[in-house]
This record gives C-alpha cells, structure tokens and sequence, in this order.
C-alpha cells in the first residue's frame, strides 16, 4: 500500500472515530453548530484537504465543427450592442453545471462579429485577450489606439481599459476570447463601465501604435522604461510566433538545445517591461509538434485551456484519447494528466492561470518519467 494510501485511511479512521456515536448530548451539539453556522473541521476535513486536488472541473473537447456553425447561427439572429455588449458563446464545463467557466478561474469564449458590425466600448477589471484562427478584417480599439487582428495573431485588452471592435469588411469574423472572469468573480474584485456606442477611432492601420513603440527585437523606449503590470503591445503578430517556432525546430536539426522535448519548439508571450506574463492572471504560449512526435504526460496544478491553431493529431486526458484538428478547444483542470500526439505538424495556442498559481506559491508539475 502506497503512503498516499496509508495516510488516506488513517484520515478517514480518524474522521470515524470522531463522529462515531449518536449519544443525546452529540446530537444536540450538530444542531447547536447547524443553527449558528457552524460546521466543525472533523467533519469536513477530506472533502477540505484532500490528499491531491481534485477538480470538479472536467478535461473536455470543444469541436470547432460544432461551435464554428453555432457562432454563425447567432450572428442571423442575435444583435450585437447595449445589453449583451458581446455576441461571445461561452465554452461551459460540464464538471461546473450553471456556470460559463472553462474552469474555475478561466472563461473561454468563441466571439462572432458580422459585416460591417460594431461591438460597443466598455472596460471592465478582468484581464482579456483574443486569438485569431483565421480571417482578417477586423480592428479591436483599446484606448483609442486601432489594432488589427489577424491570423494567428495574440491580441492583449489588460484590464480596465477601455476597448471595442469594428469589422470593416462583407464576412464575418470569430475569435477565441480568454479572461480571468471566474476568478475575479470568486474574489468580488470586478468593476465595469460603459463607453461609447460606437469605438473612438474607426482607422485601419496595418500596426497599432503600441507595436510601432514597443515591437523592435532587442529594443526598448526610454519614453517607457517604467515596468508596466501588463504588457504594453497591442499585438503579437504571427510571422514572429512562426519564425521563433520554426528555427527551435531547425536548431534542433543543428544538433542545438533549442526545444522543450524533442520534436517539440513552444514560445511563451511576455511583457517586454518584465520579462514576466503578458498579464498578471494569464499565461499565454504556442506549441508545435512535429509530425510523430508526442510529450510526456504531465500533471500540473493549475488549470489550461488549448486552441488547435493547425494540424491534426491527439490529446490524452486522464487516460482517454481524442482527436483534434484545426479549430477544437479543450482544457485540463488541475492535477488532471495529459500529453499530446502529433500526426502531422500540429500547433496550439494555449493558456493557463499558471501566473496566479506561482505568485501565490500553489504551483507544482509532475511530469511521467521524471523524479518527484
């Protein structure tokens, strides 16, 4: 019997033994504690503390030949405006019944935006950003400054910063949507304010003033030498995503320690002022296998969710295998093992909370294979 184990039954024996007996005088002191809300530690301690976490968070897959179609049917038949603000469908965990959380502390999103369309502005406390699968035509303005968004770019609105989209072409554009909604809620830290009906800048700028700033490799501003808690640039631009992944992959080939696993290159996006996460409640990277190639499974505490950017291949959840391809969404809750199997070249965009779980020292990773 493992020491896990052990120490699980001698919890429970303990938990027995102390609420063992249905004498008058015990009976009445639960019924002194229920009528002062009260709940006694012994009682609750396994579901309170248990041996590892268990989420009630499910691992589940998102199809984008389900969701993409179901976006589309909502833009014929719902607004976007005052009111619902967003025409965004939320991606809704099975484990979290009456919730539009992916997990606990994320929410994940497909958000649809028609020809010609306009999303109001408005701000709000909760850190948000967007990643585009594809399509172009669109400009998200936060505070004033037009940013383009286009294929594969990652897209920042930090928090309380006023922001609203335009679509300035005949086709229809969706995105994935990323916040930190749940854990703001949980902690009753949210504020939102409304702004203009319409955005305050309807220009069409290849590259957004914050990348004209702060989008120079090895280049920083002295206008902007104060550390910022979230990142200033606007845009991370795909050709730069695609150029760093494809040279790990060549510098692997040069016989150079350029990637995480073999056959596996992974980028994360950071704030040029720290060198830290592009916000303070999200992680965002990008992974690319090679075709064949296959990671680890992993348990980390903390909670993720993936977008497949392209490709085709596998994710293995608590031991079950699904297949994905472009488009599909799925998230891991905490301390749930996963790995990834590549049929062909397979990217994924992915995001985490891992930065709220290492600020408050909660973090810890167990990958198979390795020494705990």
């Amino acid at each position: 019997m493992s020491d896990e184990l052990d120490q699980a039954v001698d919890h429970a024996s303990v938990t027995n033994e102390m609420t063992q007996g249905d004498s008058p005088e015990l009976t009445q002191l639960y019924r002194d504690f229920d009528a002062h809300h009260l709940i006694p530690l012994w009682t609750q301690i396994g579901d309170l503390m248990p041996m590892h976490p268990k989420p009630e968070a499910v691992a589940h897959v998102w199809k984008w030949s389900t969701l993409y179609p179901l976006a589309q049917r909502a833009g014929d038949l719902v607004p976007v405006g005052r009111g619902g603000e967003r025409r965004a469908i939320a991606l809704a965990n099975p484990g979290l019944p009456g919730s539009a959380y992916a997990t606990p502390t994320l929410w994940a999103a497909i958000q649809y935006l028609g020809p010609k369309e306009t999303a109001p502005e408005h701000r709000h406390s909760q850190n948000a950003f967007r990643f585009v699968l594809e399509g172009e035509g669109v400009w998200t303005v936060v505070d004033g400054d037009p940013v383009r968004m286009s294929r594969g770019d990652f897209l920042l609105t930090p928090g309380w910063r006023f922001h609203g989209h335009h679509n300035e072409t005949d086709q229809p554009m969706a995105w994935l949507d990323g916040l930190d909604i749940p854990f703001s809620y949980y902690t009753d830290v949210g504020f939102f304010e409304f702004g203009a009906d319409r955005v305050t800048d309807y220009a069409t700028p290849n590259y957004s003033r914050s990348e004209r700033l702060w989008c120079h490799p090895g280049l920083r501003p002295l206008s902007g030498l104060q550390n910022t808690v979230s990142s200033p640039i606007g845009a991370y631009r795909w050709e730069h995503t695609d150029a760093a992944l494809t040279e790990q992959l060549l510098l692997e080939d040069e016989g150079q320690p350029a990637t995480v696993e073999q056959g596996h290159a992974a980028v994360r996006y950071i704030n040029p002022t720290t060198g830290g996460d592009v916000m303070p409640t999200i992680r965002a990277e990008f992974h690319r296998l090679r075709a064949g190639a296959a990671t680890p499974a992993r348990r980390e505490v903390g909670s993720s969710v993936f977008q497949v950017f392209e490709g085709r291949g596998q994710v293995v959840l608590d031991g079950v295998e699904h297949p994905l391809e472009k488009g599909d969404l799925f998230v891991v809750p905490s301390w749930v093992p996963w790995s990834l199997q590549a049929e062909e070249q397979f990217d994924l965009f992915r995001f985490s909370d891992a930065p709220i779980m290492e600020r408050l020292h909660f973090n810890r990773v167990h990958v198979e294979g390795e020494q705990r």
